[in-house]
């Protein structure tokens, strides 16, 4: 089934807006407040950012997605992506996957299953991709 630009603009903000009421955000609001957290001492701001990049994913991911840049196979990234990953994306990550799972076995919750599952890929190794509009 095809879908014009306007239907598919219209699931999209009807998909962020259940999102939104159903957790999303709250989902958000905890990466904004680590990403402060982090962003305290001067270390952790390359980490800030990036949660700051998961927490505007987390807020509207429908009608979004990632990919990865030039820079992502870089010596730098991918030592920030192994600390990012030993720090605590891995649990971020796991986290995702649980309620990705839970959101699947409903019919209903696969669109959601399917965010938090690119939620997830973009928790695990943050550094070295980008969000982008569809």
């Amino acid at each position: 089934m095809v879908f014009t630009k306007l239907e598919q603009k219209n699931m999209r903000t009807l998909g962020n807006f259940l999102w939104i009421i159903l957790g999303g955000w709250i989902i958000a609001v905890e990466y904004v407040i680590s990403s402060i957290i982090l962003m305290i001492t001067i270390v952790g701001i390359p980490f800030g950012l990036q949660t700051l990049k998961l927490a505007d994913l987390s807020l509207w991911p429908f009608g979004r997605d990632t990919r990865t840049t030039q820079s992502a196979s870089g010596c730098l990234s991918v030592i920030m992506n192994f600390i990012w990953i030993v720090v605590g994306g891995f649990w971020i990550f796991v986290t995702h996957m649980i309620l990705a799972l839970l959101c699947a076995l409903t019919i209903v919750g696969i669109p959601f299953a399917r965010q938090h599952i690119k939620l997830a890929a973009l928790a695990f190794t943050p550094f070295g991709r980008e969000v982008f509009t569809k």
